[in-house]
């Protein structure tokens, strides 16, 4: 079995461990709080990572390093931006609809998504100039 396999196997039953576990604490009226979120999401994030990249020892799926490795990293990277923008706008308007009030953190982390990627482009281009 190929150590892309196993990390994909290891990962995928921790998350899912405790997505369980932090299922039950919702059901048992116990508060979650910011350790469930960030476990799930890392455990989630490594476990995509082991089934998406292959390693050039085993030679099994595309490389991370290589030129269409590094095309998908970019086309993803785009689209996840675009994607959380997509999120905050909705969060700060479901915010005030249910709040009646605009959270203004949460506007402000809108703001700044908006101004990343032209200004991170307008600095990388500068240094191809």
């Amino acid at each position: 079995m190929s150590t892309r396999k196993i990390g994909a196997i290891l990962f995928g039953t921790a998350a899912l461990i405790v997505i369980i576990y932090t299922i039950y604490k919702v059901l048992a009226g116990q508060e979650v709080g910011f350790n469930e979120i960030i476990v799930i999401s890392t455990l989630v994030m490594m476990f995509f990572s082991a089934i998406t990249w292959g390693n050039k020892w085993e030679k099994d799926g595309i490389y991370q390093d290589e030129e269409l490795g590094q095309r998908i990293t970019e086309k993803s990277a785009k689209i996840s931006y675009f994607i959380l923008l997509v999120v905050i706008l909705l969060a700060v308007g479901l915010d005030q609809w249910v709040n009646g009030t605009v959270n203004m953190f949460l506007l402000a982390v809108l703001g700044l998504g908006m101004i990343i990627l032209p200004m991170v482009e307008y600095f990388v281009a500068r240094k191809y100039q």
